[in-house]
């Protein structure tokens, strides 16, 4: 499967991943790995996930949906929730309205979560 199957043509969805996508070459190597329900961003293991809510809910409150994840808890209140599923690793909800909200901060972050997947060169 690739990433376009599970974007559906979503035009907000597939820009986002472009612009994840490019922000995260800029950072180093990974690959992608697309299932039926995410895009999943990894090297040695996944560092960030990316899923349409809309395949889930009625009525999402965005097309689109970057999970990362960090070795701690960040407060940023642009996370939509943090989850803590086991003790070395806090998965952070970002909901993405539009590629313009892939900024130098969630850069940051993708980084840390490059580095905390055990990267190479990171």
């Amino acid at each position: 499967m690739e990433p376009a199957d599970l974007l559906g043509g979503n035009g907000v969805a597939t820009a986002v991943y472009e612009a994840v996508s490019e922000r995260l070459a800029g950072l180093g190597s990974f690959e992608v790995r697309t299932t039926k329900s995410q895009i999943a961003f990894r090297c040695r293991r996944g560092f960030a996930y990316l899923w349409r809510p809309g395949q889930y809910l009625r009525h999402p409150a965005a097309e689109v949906v970057l999970s990362i994840v960090l070795g701690r808890h960040d407060a940023s209140p642009r996370f939509k929730e943090v989850a803590h599923p086991s003790p070395r690793h806090w998965m952070h909800h970002l909901e993405v309205h539009g590629p313009d909200e892939i900024d130098d901060e969630v850069t940051a972050w993708l980084r840390e979560a490059m580095g905390h997947a055990g990267c190479a060169g990171d």
